[in-house]
C-alpha cells in the first residue's frame, strides 16, 4: 500500500515535477505559520504539499478555488528571515503525492496525502530517442524567442529524461498535469512528443512564444 500521511498544503498556480527547484516567498499570514511549524522539525523532515490551483489563487482572501488532486511532496532546502516576518525559500519537490481534501480551517492547509511513486517499466529505445530528438528540435525552434529552456546534457534514464523535458518545456498548465500525472516514464515521453510536436507546428504556422512561461522554476537531478 502506499504510505498516507498529513501534511501541510501550499498551493501554486504552476504544476511542478520531482527534481524541479523553486524559490518562494512567503509573506501571508497562514503561509508564514505553515513555515514556523516547518521549522520546528528536523531539516530533513521539512516537507510540505503543493498541486496546482485550477481556478483561483495563491493568496489573497478569496484563494484557490479548485485544486487538482496531483502534485508533489516539496522539501524546504534553503531559508532565509526577514524583520517583517517573511520569508525566502528554496525547496525540492521530491516525490508525487495525491492529495485528498484540503483542510484550511487551521493555522494553515493541511491534507491528507498519499505517495505517488511511478511505475518503473522498460522503455523501449525508439521511444527515447524520438523523444529526445523531438525536445532537442523544439529547444532549436524556441531560440529564435526565448533563451534555450534547458542547459547541459539531458539524462540518458528514460524516468529522468520524462521528468526533465516535462519541467523544462513551457505548455499550458492542463498538459503540464496530464504529464505530471502519466503512470510511467515511457507513457510520459510519448505524450511529451505529441505534444512538442503540436508545438513545433504551431511555431512553424504561427511563429509565437508558447503557449505559457514557468517561471521561477530549475529542475535538477539531485
Amino acid at each position: 500500500m502506499n504510505e498516507r500521511q498529513r501534511l501541510p498544503m501550499f498551493p501554486l498556480n504552476a504544476v511542478l515535477f520531482p527534481g524541479v527547484t523553486l524559490p518562494l516567498r512567503v509573506f501571508e499570514d497562514r503561509y508564514r505559520a505553515m513555515v514556523h511549524h516547518l521549522l520546528r522539525q528536523e531539516e530533513e523532515e521539512r516537507h510540505f504539499g503543493s498541486v496546482a490551483i485550477r481556478e483561483g489563487y495563491e493568496v489573497g482572501e478569496t484563494g484557490a478555488q479548485s485544486l487538482y488532486r496531483v502534485g508533489v511532496k516539496m522539501l524546504i532546502t534553503e531559508v532565509e528571515r526577514h524583520e517583517d516576518g517573511s520569508f525566502d525559500l528554496e525547496v525540492l519537490a521530491v516525490d508525487r503525492i495525491r492529495m485528498d481534501s484540503l483542510v484550511s480551517s487551521g493555522d494553515f492547509p493541511v491534507a491528507d496525502v498519499e505517495d505517488l511513486p511511478e511505475d518503473h517499466v522498460a522503455v523501449p529505445n525508439a521511444i527515447v530517442d524520438t523523444a529526445r530528438a523531438t525536445f532537442t528540435a523544439y529547444r532549436a525552434a524556441l531560440l529564435e524567442f526565448r533563451d534555450d529552456p534547458f542547459s547541459g546534457s539531458l539524462p540518458k534514464d528514460p524516468e529522468f529524461l520524462s521528468w526533465t523535458i516535462s519541467a523544462t518545456t513551457p505548455l499550458p498548465m492542463p498538459d503540464r498535469q496530464a504529464l505530471l500525472e502519466a503512470p510511467d516514464a515511457g507513457v510520459r515521453l510519448g505524450m511529451a512528443t505529441d505534444l512538442l510536436r503540436s508545438e513545433l507546428k504551431a511555431m512553424n504556422v504561427i511563429p509565437s512564444l508558447p503557449a505559457t512561461e514557468v517561471a521561477r522554476t530549475k529542475w535538477s537531478p539531485n
